[in-house]
C-alpha cells in the first residue's frame, strides 16, 4: 500500500523513523549510521527546529527534519505516488478542464479575494501504469491551484462533494478539452439525494464548531459561516432545481452582510434552522434519484483511460 505524505507534515511521537545522516558520539565515533531505525520521542512545533529521536539502545540525539525519513516511506523509495520517478509539475500539461471556482465564481469576490482554480487532470498512460503510478491530487498553493486525477474526481462527484460539484457548474471556465466537455455535457448523472446527507452533514459539525468558538472565544469566523449558510442555499436549489447553482446574485447582499459579521448571531442561527427546514423539505420533494448513475461515470472513466492510451501510441508511432 502506498504511504502518502505531505512535505509539511509533523510526524508525532512514537513514528518510526530513518536518520539521513551519521549519529556522532565523543570523540568523533560513530554511535549509528546513517539509515539507522529510530523512534521520535519528541516532536518540533514546526519544521523550523529538531526532533529528539531515540534509537534502539537507548541513544537519542537531536534531527532536523530534512535529516530522518519516516520508515514506511523511505522504504518504498521510488515506489511512493507521483514522488520519485518523476515530479509532479509535468502533469500540469495534462490538464484537461480549470476552473475558476470559490468567491470569483459565487459573485461575492471583494479587493482581498484570491482567484481559485480546480479541475481535472488526466496523467498520460504510461505514467499511470508506472511503478510510481500518480497522485490524487496535485496543487500549488502560490497560483491557488488544485487539480484532481480523472478517477479521484469522479469518485468525489459521485459521492456528492460540494467543491467538485461546483467545478462541475462553474461559470468560469478557462479550458474544457473535446473529453472534458463530454464531462460537462453529462454533469447531472452526479446529482443525486446524496447531495442531502453530503451537504448538511458538512453544515451541521461546522456549526457546532462555530457555536464552540463562540462560547470559548466569543466570537466566530464569519467568512466561513457565510459560505456555510451559501451551501445550505446551493444544497436547497441542487434538490428543487436539479442543477448546481453557483453564482448567488440574488443572495449577494444577505451572505455579504454575514461576511462583514453584520447580522448578529441569533439571527444567523435563526436564518440557519429555516434554511434546514427548506433543505429538508426539498428532499422529501425533489425529483433526484436516489443515487448517481455510477454506469455511466464508469463507462466515461474508461473512455478517459483509453484516449490516454491512444495518445501514447500516437506518440510512439
Amino acid at each position: 500500500m502506498t504511504v502518502h505524505h505531505h512535505d509539511n507534515l509533523i510526524y508525532s511521537p512514537g513514528t518510526q523513523v530513518v536518520s539521513l545522516r551519521d549519529v556522532v558520539g565523543q570523540g568523533g565515533r560513530i554511535l549509528h549510521p546513517r539509515g539507522a531505525v529510530g523512534v521520535i520521542v519528541k516532536s518540533p512545533v514546526d519544521l523550523t527546529h529538531d526532533y529528539r529521536v531515540r534509537f534502539l539502545d537507548g541513544v537519542e540525539e537531536s534531527l532536523k527534519p530534512s535529516e530522518i525519513s519516516q520508515l514506511a516511506l523511505f522504504k518504498e523509495g521510488q515506489l511512493s505516488a507521483g514522488r520519485g520517478l518523476e515530479q509532479n509539475s509535468d502533469l500540469y500539461q495534462h490538464v484537461i478542464y480549470q476552473c475558476i471556482i470559490g468567491s470569483q465564481a459565487y459573485g461575492l469576490a471583494d479587493d482581498q479575494s484570491d482567484i481559485d482554480r480546480r479541475g481535472i487532470f488526466l496523467p498520460p498512460a504510461e505514467r499511470h501504469w508506472s511503478l510510481a503510478g500518480v497522485p490524487e491530487q496535485i496543487e500549488c498553493d502560490q497560483t491557488q491551484e488544485a487539480y484532481w486525477e480523472v478517477q479521484k474526481f469522479l469518485v468525489l462527484a459521485l459521492k456528492a462533494n460540494p467543491n467538485v460539484l461546483e467545478c462541475l457548474y462553474s461559470p468560469l471556465v478557462e479550458k474544457a478539452t473535446p473529453l472534458a466537455e463530454k464531462l460537462l455535457a453529462m454533469r447531472s448523472i452526479f446529482l443525486s439525494k446524496l447531495v442531502f446527507q453530503t451537504y448538511n452533514g458538512y453544515v451541521f459539525s461546522q456549526f457546532k464548531k462555530m457555536q464552540a468558538d463562540l462560547r470559548n472565544q466569543g466570537r466566530v469566523k464569519w467568512k466561513h459561516v457565510m459560505h456555510l449558510i451559501r451551501l445550505l442555499m446551493s444544497g436547497i436549489h441542487v434538490l428543487r432545481e436539479g442543477e448546481v447553482q453557483v453564482r448567488v446574485e440574488e443572495h449577494r447582499d444577505q451572505l455579504l452582510a454575514i461576511k462583514r459579521g453584520e447580522l448578529p448571531w441569533k439571527e444567523t442561527e435563526k436564518l440557519r434552522t429555516e434554511l434546514h427546514r427548506q433543505f429538508n423539505e426539498a428532499v422529501r420533494n425533489t425529483r433526484l434519484p436516489e443515487r448517481p448513475d455510477y454506469e455511466t461515470a464508469n463507462a466515461f472513466l474508461v473512455t478517459a483511460r483509453r484516449e490516454a492510451a491512444g495518445l501514447m501510441e500516437e506518440k510512439r508511432g
